[in-house]
């Protein structure tokens, strides 16, 4: 698989050597994905599952019960340490190549920031403090995680962001990693077809791959995108730049913005619920009440919920709860978001869970002789104020 990223002047460019390391990552984790996972399956239904019903006289219950017995199985430890193995794998080729660009990369970005022709803005704010939940260890092994602060200008965090996302998600997410964002809004634009929203905010943003499709699909609007990242800000507002794409970054707590009540039609996020909290969900959603407008909808698209899967499916999707530093993941497909949007101040009657199939597996579908292709769907929970 060669690794199919849309070149951009931000994105740092590897030498032969780390390229065919960052390669082979991509490839070792497509061949994990489809050819060692679905062993886990098999391995469940021949041994795991018959010895639990022995014991026990029924199958199991739920993914708590099956994570009992399932990480016990020796073709389960196999895959899952080389998966966690390929994470490790992953942040080593691709710091090598942003550490070796890191000056050029920061001069990049000072530049397009000191732009004549400047699109959008960046504010940061140094006195920020960084929530605990993402101070208290590196998600997804990322050292450092996506906050650090290393010098003056520094863009790494985002760089390495932007260089192991396609390696992460085997190139799923599309050229520009921005199948998230275009997916959010192909809903908004199937489920509101008359609307043309003016104002537009994204929480979570990181580089804002998942901002500018609605910055391009809604020219006109004045599109936000918040954060509390300053190194992964500075990338995506130089990022944006390069793109030709206007987007208004700012360092901010989505608890807490400094945004007017009122003021958006629409605020979205991408995979950012599940890098929160408990405490902290809450007053997202409170705060999303606050800053819409009467009409406004609120989008945050994150994973499949425990609600409707089996327990088997269920265990393996919480993989990165306990492998890969996403500690809250498992918590947030227990809530129940509708109760919390209610209290939030959402009417009841305007709150839904709902799936829209990835913009990348429709343009899939397109491509293929026949038009078919099993479309892969995003779950988003969707409430209007």
């Amino acid at each position: 698989m060669s690794n199919n990223s849309q070149q951009h002047q931000m994105l740092p460019s590897p030498i032969h050597d780390e390229s065919s390391r960052q390669d082979f990552v991509r490839d070792f984790r497509y061949h994990l994905s489809t050819s060692v996972y679905p062993g886990n399956f098999l391995a469940y239904k021949e041994r795991v599952a018959p010895t639990f019903h022995k014991t026990n006289g029924r199958p199991p219950d739920n993914r708590h019960e099956v994570r009992k017995v399932m990480t016990r199985d020796p073709y389960y430890q196999m895959w899952s340490a080389m998966q966690r193995n390929s994470q490790e794998l992953m942040w080593d080729a691709v710091i090598d190549t942003v550490e070796r660009e890191l000056p050029d990369l920061i001069e990049k970005s000072k530049s397009k920031s000191n732009s004549k022709s400047k699109l959008g803005s960046l504010a940061l704010n140094s006195a920020l403090e960084i929530p605990s939940y993402l101070t208290s260890y590196d998600i997804h092994l990322h050292p450092g995680s996506y906050h650090l602060e290393m010098m003056e200008g520094d863009v790494a965090a985002g760089a390495i962001y932007d260089t192991s996302l396609p390696i992460y998600a085997m190139g799923s997410l599309g050229p520009l990693n921005d199948d998230l964002g275009w997916t959010t809004v192909d809903h908004y634009v199937s489920r509101y077809p008359k609307r043309e929203p003016a104002r537009v905010l994204d929480m979570g943003c990181t580089i804002g791959h998942s901002t500018l499709p609605w910055a391009q699909h809604f020219p006109e609007a004045d599109v936000h995108a918040i954060d509390v990242g300053a190194a992964c800000l500075r990338y995506a507002h130089a990022r944006a730049h390069t793109l030709d794409v206007t987007v208004h970054f700012s360092q901010q707590n989505a608890e807490f913005t400094k945004f007017e009540a009122n003021s958006f039609d629409v605020i979205t996020s991408h995979f950012f619920m599940h890098e929160t909290s408990r405490s902290a969900l809450p007053n997202i959603f409170a705060e999303c009440y606050r800053i819409l407008k009467p009409g406004g909808v609120m989008l945050h698209l994150d994973l499949e919920q425990d609600h409707d899967l089996d327990a088997l499916t269920s265990f393996l999707m919480e993989w990165e709860v306990y492998n890969n530093n996403e500690s809250f993941m498992g918590q947030l497909r227990s809530l129940d978001l509708p109760a919390i949007a209610l209290t939030a101040g959402f009417p009841q009657d305007k709150v839904e869970r709902a799936v829209q199939a990835s913009r990348m597996s429709k343009a899939a579908s397109a491509q293929t002789e026949d038009g078919y292709v099993n479309f892969f769907s995003w779950p988003i929970f969707v409430a209007e104020k």
